[in-house]
């Protein structure tokens, strides 16, 4: 079952292999005989929270880590997405805001154990599950499995990121205390023992010997007997109120020795865009952590809020922001895509700041063992900038040769992303119809082949939306030789589940009258890649058609009063979209299906000697006078 809050994943610990080590020896081991962990040869338990250094800009990562430790936290449970890394094959990024070992080293400087959780599948609720899209470009691919296509790729690269792991693993003087192999396989399909087998030796070639691996997987037998082999201690994930005792007790079912781990404890729940905004109750939290450590339990926390018949989740000390389009989605009997916010109601907020929930976790924590001396540092400033006006730049078909450099790519039938090798973003389909069509025709796909949303023009003018598992026809008129363009939305894969092959773009013939369309032009779209170049603000004036209603770009600039404050923006009157600030991605809004109705805007991305750039591609219809509204609060549910 995925719990619901964002959630402190209680790694609860009682300890893991007996060891002979000298106290003085530095060691991190599972004692089976005493049930406890040992570090350096002394019992130890820990309490930790889950941060994403993926969700955090560079710049605030030692504030996040801080506030945790500031909180009581003993240690940090950090994911790696690898799609984060291997952007393409062979091709790899670890500069910036993906630098993980200087994000490791950041945590070992404050003081902070890591328990790390390098995948290769991660869920988190990010794009795929952490999983890269370009795997796909096999399509017959079986993901998370012994499939020879799908090991080699992974054994490629654990061997760039482990070596990067290994010298700071406890044993070799470093903070990373255990290490996590896979997530909840127990909740995949394929229940592959040779696919876990193999990962455990990799694991164990690259890291050694010493190091505690473990799994993770919910309390259900069947998940516990498909996600467990011998060699990895198994693990179990659980929120508030579940029976701890009965909770326990399946653990033990697959570990009679060594510590009772909680791996996900739950203390909130993300947000879907359609869905009511989620929030869970610092009481309630803060009990159940208590009745947790009152049975000697090492503890990560994590937030998810508690609901049945989900699958599961992540479970966020700080849960950050989907930045650009590394949102996942998950499917349960529809698809259901994540918010850009990541919240989660976590203890600190999408904009670090610490919460009530958080302050009382800590009094919680207080009972248990002493407190860092010192102030919990403050809310980060937030400053309201204000009203900014924008304006049209151009209809998007009339940009594609910016958008798409390289030309279009000639197809009978459409291709998907994966075909065309285009792993986020946008790619316009298009074409003429073959007859006249005096009277209104369907034009329609079949079901499940819209992935995700299809924004359809004719003769560029804007005829409506096809979404997937939701509106899959238009009914249009047209005369021979008109054009047909259809912009098709990638809103993020699926990352949790049996369907994490999740194809995007046209995977169907587009049909008028039940007649098959043919001829296409296909255009991948670079978007950011312009963007980023300084288009459109380095561009010459396009004129436009004012107030059309279709995808189209918007810019303006604005100048901050000597301050670079983090802020939110509302988007009043605007329909679904992108934002970008000085050529940074700052994710989707949805204004008109919500529940987030501000984007948060790191300061970090603002300048101060300079107007700041704002750039908008609005996918359905702007507002007559399009503005923006900077605040100093995000808006959840259209309220304050």
């Amino acid at each position: 079952a995925r719990m619901g809050l964002p959630a402190l994943a209680l790694l609860l610990a009682a300890g893991l292999l007996h060891t002979q080590a000298s106290p003085s020896a530095r060691s991190f081991q599972l004692d089976y005989e005493h049930n406890c962990f040992r570090r350096d040869g002394a019992p130890f338990r820990y309490i930790s929270g889950s941060i994403h250094y993926a969700r955090v800009p560079r710049p605030a990562w030692r504030d996040r880590l801080l506030k945790m430790y500031m909180s009581g936290l003993s240690a940090v449970q950090v994911y790696v997405p690898w799609n984060y890394h291997e952007t393409l094959p062979g091709v790899y990024d670890f500069t910036g805001n993906r630098d993980v070992e200087a994000f490791l080293d950041l945590t070992a400087e404050l003081g902070l154990l890591v328990i790390l959780r390098p995948g290769p599948y991660i869920c988190a609720e990010w794009e795929m599950g952490g999983l890269p899209a370009w795997l796909l470009w096999k399509p017959d691919i079986n993901l998370r499995t012994s499939d020879p296509a799908y090991l080699a790729a992974v054994d490629s690269w654990l061997h760039i990121l482990l070596p990067k792991i290994k010298p700071r693993l406890y044993q070799q003087g470093g903070n990373i205390i255990s290490v996590q192999v896979e997530n909840e396989y127990g909740s995949y399909y394929a229940c592959d023992y040779g696919y876990l087998r193999h990962l455990l030796g990799s694991f164990r070639a690259l890291l050694g010997s010493e190091v505690v691996l473990f799994t993770t997987d919910s309390t259900r037998a069947e998940e516990l007997r498909c996600g467990t082999v011998q060699g990895l201690y198994a693990t179990v994930d659980f929120g508030p109120g579940s029976n701890v005792t009965e909770a326990f007790g399946a653990q033990r079912s697959v570990e009679p020795r060594g510590p009772l781990v909680n791996s996900e404890y739950y203390t909130g729940w993300l947000d879907y865009w359609g869905e009511a905004h989620a929030s869970t109750s610092a009481a309630w939290v803060a009990q159940g952590l208590e009745d947790m450590l009152q049975l000697g339990a090492s503890i990560n926390m994590q937030v998810v809020s508690w609901q049945r018949a989900q699958p599961p989740g992540e479970y966020m000390f700080h849960g950050g922001t989907n930045f650009a389009y590394w949102s996942g989605a998950d499917y349960k009997d529809q698809y259901k895509p994540v918010t850009t916010s990541y919240d989660y109601d976590a203890p600190l907020s999408e904009a670090g700041d610490p919460t009530e929930k958080l302050f009382a976790v800590r009094t919680v924590i207080g009972k248990f063992q002493p407190l860092p001396v010192g102030p919990m540092p403050p809310a980060s400033p937030k400053y309201a900038y204000g009203w900014v006006a924008l304006r049209k730049y151009a209809d998007l078909l009339d940009v594609l040769d910016v958008l798409c450099p390289s030309g279009p790519i000639q197809s009978q039938f459409p291709l998907t992303f994966e075909a065309l090798k285009q792993v986020h973003g946008f790619v316009v389909y298009h074409t003429q119809l073959p007859w006249d069509v005096p009277d209104p025709a369907m034009l329609d796909a079949p079901p499940h082949s819209i992935c995700d949303r299809g924004y359809v023009m004719l003769q560029k003018e804007y005829q409506g939306t096809l979404e997937r598992d939701g509106q899959t026809t238009l009914h249009v008129t047209g005369r021979a030789g008109d054009t047909l363009d259809i912009l098709l939305e990638n809103m993020g894969r699926i990352s949790f589940g049996a369907k994490t092959s999740d194809f995007k773009g046209l995977l169907g013939n587009v049909s008028l009258n039940s007649r098959p369309l043919s001829n296409w032009l296909i255009y991948p779209l670079a978007i950011d890649t312009a963007v980023q170049q300084g288009w459109p603000h380095t561009a010459l004036p396009k004129s436009n058609s004012g107030g059309k209603m279709g995808p189209a770009f918007y810019t303006g600039t604005f100048e901050t009063p000597g301050i670079a404050w983090d802020t939110f923006v509302k988007f009043p009157g605007w329909s679904k979209g992108l934002l970008w600030i000085n050529g940074f991605n700052l994710g989707r809004y949805w204004t008109r299906r919500g529940p987030q109705q501000t984007l948060f805007v790191p300061g970090s991305v603002l300048q101060v000697d300079h107007p700041n750039n704002i750039t908008v591609l609005e996918l359905e219809g702007a507002p007559p006078t399009p503005f923006l509204l900077f605040l100093d609060r995000p808006l959840y549910n259209r309220t304050l």
